[in-house]
């Protein structure tokens, strides 16, 4: 089994966390939700000395792609995402980054189907779609390290809001229920913003 390491950076005016997934025997890196502050992530993958070889977005809202840019050009790497994003990705009304003057849009090398399967830094990761804070959301599952990367879909004791461009909290709660809470229990789960939690911890403690 790979060696996981996860290093969590909050980013941004709204604290998102982008987390760094590396792969301590090769020295790979993914990245997850680089949500700004782009110059901080660089100087943190070159004080891990990690070779970044992908970008994993769990939705397109603006504080969790404000570096993406910046990855690109400088590490070449392909940028990844649901397929029912790219349009919120491409619009920053949408992705609202034009509401804080400062419009920023992406366009993702690769488009995701749910349930589907990629292999990045040695890890396997599961593509969950999770729609409902945004109609492209997803996580990451990688079922070895039994970790889950929840985006703004599942936080510690709270989800997504709904009331943004493309959200539904129906679509959320039958998310959270159908694809989310039949995970093993012991599941550590990585949120896009807050602390970590577990799938238990929700599954008996989450009043949505």
């Amino acid at each position: 089994m790979q060696k996981m390491r996860i290093v969590t950076m909050q980013l941004g005016m709204l604290a998102t966390n982008c987390y760094l997934v590396i792969n301590e025997e090769t020295g790979e890196l993914v990245i997850i939700d680089p949500a700004g502050e782009a110059d901080r992530i660089l100087a943190r993958v070159r004080q891990m000395k990690a070779r970044p070889v992908a970008v994993l977005l769990t939705h397109g809202h603006f504080d969790h792609i404000g570096a993406v840019a910046s990855l690109q050009k400088t590490y070449s790497i392909p940028v990844c995402a649901m397929a029912e994003e790219q349009e919120l990705l491409q619009d920053a009304q949408k992705n609202l980054s034009g509401l804080y003057g400062k419009p920023v849009t992406v366009q993702a090398d690769r488009f995701f189907r749910d349930k589907e399967t990629v292999q990045l830094a040695g890890f396997l990761f599961q593509v969950l779609y999770t729609p409902g804070h945004t109609v492209g959301g997803c996580c990451y599952y990688c079922a070895e390290e039994q970790v889950l990367f929840s985006g703004d879909t599942l936080f510690h004791g709270s989800v997504g809001r709904t009331d943004f461009p493309t959200g539904s909290m129906g679509m959320l709660h039958d998310s959270i229920h159908r694809k989310l809470f039949v995970l093993p229990t012991e599941t550590t789960v990585y949120p896009g913003h807050g602390e970590t939690t577990d799938i238990a911890y929700e599954k008996r403690y989450n009043p949505y």
